[in-house]
């Protein structure tokens, strides 16, 4: 087999007479494009695209057990101060600062809006000036002996109600007030772990803001770097075009060429079977003419010397014997030879060598890749500067996006993280000051509730009530003085507790009202809106959209990306960054514009297939029937026969001529048994090798026309559809790649406007501040004077109830007896001096 004239398969159509050509070979090869033709593969899946998680401490609250206490707190500020926001108040003031301190209007207006608290205010200042004045004069009043400091006590009928009335209406009074204590106590607690807690949320919010601000930045990196990879994966791609497209032709070629290669091989292994059976048959029967031509020459020797003796007169019965002798014969002449043509044929397709023909295929498809590889180094050169422009505009977007601005906010951060840790020390030393002096008070309010309690208890446990007040027992007599003491105690810290009261509800109320309240129903945020703090942050980032704060909170508390919530399609055109079809239409039209030239192989050439038709036709002029019918003639030889009948003979003659026949006879059973023992087995044997021979013979007719329907579709195969082949896997092999540039600006477009900067920790740093201040630190501290103030409003009914109370435990220094409705006054009798 020889190569024919070479022949270019190039992308690019061969004009109308190669048009033709391929619609009649597709039409002819249909069946064998379905076999050879695998349907289309996908293409290799890449690393899945990811960007790096980010994991937020949780910054949950945390209960401060004043849940009773901040609703009554809050509703008594919202009477206090019913009115909205003071949006204009607090803008002109900040706009007209510094001289705002000296503009009436605002004042007025300010003192307006605070009406409230200075009613509050001003009846606590009154509180404060009264309470001491009112004790002092108190104090006085007993002293002279008035205002139930005399030392009596009037019997009447209704004193037992009386004094349980006062009873119960000082125990309710007292219980009150300690309720009021035990919310001290609480609220004093709570707003202590409150101050502890704020620095480890302070700390979390931060490290959650800092954690946001660094993943932004990574994350946009991430969407970069996966670029990078997509371009990496498709710059080896093209470096392995000649393997991978190359093995992507060769997947095409595979079917059709191993259809018509493979019944080549067995044609060559099955004629060098027969051109070996051929020599070995030759050898077989040049062998058996050597031994037949050996017999021959013994027959006629014995035959010889048979005729001689039968024609001795001395042998009268030999006359007979000798011419019934001569109607059987002793040749035993075979003539079996192969047909010369037969050997011709086989030595000239062995000669052909379809071995080497079939490397020769198998080469040239070897040699695909590395051809595809030879004809593509420019277009992978070319293709590889357009992916550099790519990746450069990829980069673009790490440019456009403000990231400088997160970076220094992030370094700001960490210096405000810096400064918490070292103030939080100093803060936990000034916390613990305030926790005892806010114990102390809450301490000296205890005092005033155990000695009430303490007059309550020992009052009534040592009073008889039908005895002289008088007589009044110790265990009486200390319960009204507790009960005096619990009033004195009240009159002398009273007003100084009031000091506080009035203090931290002017701070904590208006902290709550101005701060905590339009905080948490967004009128802080509007607020901020309408200060130049939005159009500065609009200006910073360079966009046109004017960006509210409410905007960006309600965003981030949805957790929507900063591409959203900051507008950054105004910056930066995602659709013109990512489109990178002006660059792949450029590889595209690089690929479309490539040659691939194939040499088509001419599988079997015109002669060979002329040479095998010939060996095929001539495989039909071996017939074994000759053979078997010689093999047939000489196996019905039999010299036993004849050698009987000179023995028979032998005893009818004289001695001598019967003792030569006996000779005769012998020689011709030695003959006999020669042919029996050497003759017969190598014709049987070759009768065998024959038939294999015919065997064979016929299957390689089937095999020969196997090989040249087979190879002659494969031909027209190659001959019609190895540029169409080339095209189709060459337009594949581009998709694929295109295709990985298509899902990766597909993910980058869906990562950046859906996933990079999810903002949900901004909006729980506000409102992880909104619980420090307003539910840790301000409703903590509006419990404590709530409570305390409670306490002190308290204190006045306590005071009147308690001294009134006293007056029936405490033992009197006159007696007034009651008795059936007369009171009798015992006169002291007069005494006669004597001189």
């Amino acid at each position: 087999m020889g190569l024919c004239d070479r022949m270019r398969g190039v992308w690019r159509p061969q004009g109308s007479t190669g048009v033709l050509r391929a619609c009649v070979a597709a039409m002819l090869l249909g069946l064998s494009l379905s076999q050879s033709a695998p349907p289309q593969t996908a293409c290799p899946a890449t690393a899945p695209l990811h960007l790096t998680e980010v994991e937020y401490q949780d910054t949950a609250a945390k209960d401060t057990g004043l849940g009773f206490m901040a609703p009554l707190v809050q509703s008594f500020l919202h009477t206090v101060q019913p009115d909205p926001f003071p949006e204009e108040i607090i803008l002109k003031t900040i706009n007209s600062y510094p001289q705002a301190t000296s503009d009436q209007e605002l004042i007025k207006e300010a003192l307006v809006y605070e009406v409230g608290f200075l009613v509050c205010a001003a009846i606590g200042v009154l509180y404060i000036v009264l309470m001491p004045i009112v004790g002092f004069f108190l104090a006085c009043c007993r002293c002279c002996g008035n205002c139930g400091g005399r030392m009596y006590q009037k019997q009447t009928s209704s004193i037992d109600c009386r004094r349980r009335t006062l009873y119960w209406s000082t125990l309710v009074t007292t219980l009150i007030i300690l309720a009021g204590n035990i919310c001290m106590f609480r609220s004093n607690e709570a707003l202590k772990v409150s101050v502890d807690e704020t620095p480890v949320q302070l700390n979390k919010t931060l490290d959650n803001i800092q954690t946001f601000l660094t993943a932004v930045p990574q994350q946009i990196q991430d969407v970069i770097d996966e670029s990078n990879k997509t371009i990496q994966e498709v710059t080896r791609n093209l470096d392995d075009i000649g393997p991978k497209l190359g093995a992507e032709v060769q997947r095409r070629f595979t079917g059709t060429l191993d259809q018509a290669l493979l019944p080549v091989r067995r044609l060559n292994q099955e004629t060098r079977s027969i051109s070996v059976q051929l020599r070995e048959l030759n050898s077989s029967l040049a062998r058996l003419q050597s031994s037949m031509d050996r017999v021959q020459g013994n027959i006629t020797d014995v035959k010889t010397r048979i005729n001689r003796t039968l024609s001795k007169p001395q042998c009268p019965v030999c006359a007979d014997l000798k011419a019934e002798l001569q109607t059987q014969t002793l040749d035993i002449a075979v003539t079996i030879t192969i047909p010369s043509e037969l050997q011709s044929a086989v030595d000239e397709v062995v000669r052909i060598n379809l071995t080497a023909r079939v490397e020769e295929v198998e080469s040239f498809f070897d040699s695909i890749p590395q051809t595809v590889a030879d004809e593509t180094k420019d277009m992978v050169r070319k293709s590889k500067q357009q992916l550099g422009e790519v990746q450069t505009q990829i980069s673009e977007i790490s440019t456009k996006i403000p990231l400088t601005s997160l970076t220094k906010t992030s370094e700001s951060l960490s210096q405000v993280h810096g400064q918490i840790n070292i103030v939080t020390a100093e803060v936990k030393n000034y916390e613990y000051i305030r926790w005892g002096v806010c114990v102390a008070l809450c301490c000296v309010v205890l005092l005033v509730v155990v000695c009430n309690l303490l007059g309550l208890v020992l009052g009534p446990l040592g009073l008889t009530p039908s005895a002289d007040p008088t007589k009044r027992s110790c265990t009486a007599d200390c319960g009204g003085t507790f009960l005096v003491m619990g009033a004195g105690f009240s009159f002398l810290f009273s007003w100084l507790f009031m000091i506080v009261v009035v203090l931290l509800f002017l701070v904590g109320g208006n902290v709550y009202v101005l701060v905590c309240r339009p905080w948490n129903d967004g009128q802080l945020l509007k607020f901020i809106d309408s200060t130049n703090l939005s159009t500065q942050i609009t200006q910073t980032l360079g966009l046109e959209t004017k960006i509210s704060l409410s905007d960006i909170y309600r965003d981030c508390e949805e957790n929507k990306p900063v591409w959203t919530t900051l507008h950054l399609n105004e910056l930066i055109n995602l659709d013109e960054v990512l489109n990178v079809s002006k660059y792949t239409e450029q590889i595209k039209k690089e690929f479309e514009n490539t040659d691939i030239p194939l040499s088509t192989i001419n599988l079997l050439s015109p002669e060979v297939k002329n040479q095998l038709s010939s060996f095929s036709s001539k495989a039909n002029d071996l017939d074994s029937s000759a053979f078997t019918q010689q093999i047939n003639n000489v196996s019905r030889i039999n010299l036993n026969t004849t050698a009987d009948k000179l023995e028979l003979a032998a005893t009818q003659v004289d001695a001598a001529t019967g003792e030569e026949l006996r000779s005769e006879a012998s020689d011709l059973r030695k003959i006999q048994a020669n042919i029996e023992s050497t003759i017969i087995p190598q014709l049987e044997n070759l009768n065998s090798s024959v038939k294999s021979l015919q065997s064979m013979m016929e299957e390689i007719n089937g095999t020969v026309g196997e090989v040249l329907r087979n190879v002659g579709v494969a031909q027209d195969f190659l001959n019609t559809n190895t540029t169409q082949i080339v095209k189709t896997e060459s337009m594949k092999f581009l998709d694929c790649q295109l295709g990985y540039f298509i899902t990766y600006a597909d993910w980058a477009k869906l990562a950046i406007t859906q996933e990079v900067g999810r903002c949900q920790p901004i909006a729980g740093a506000l409102n992880s501040a909104e619980i420090i201040v307003c539910q840790y630190v301000v409703q903590s501290l509006n419990a404590f004077w709530c409570s305390l103030g409670w306490c002190l409003i308290f204190f006045i009914p306590s005071i009147i109830l308690s001294i009134k109370l006293a007056k029936y435990y405490r033992r009197m220094k006159r007696s007034d007896v009651y008795d059936e409705h007369v009171v009798i006054t015992n006169i002291p009798r007069a005494h006669m001096k004597i001189p």
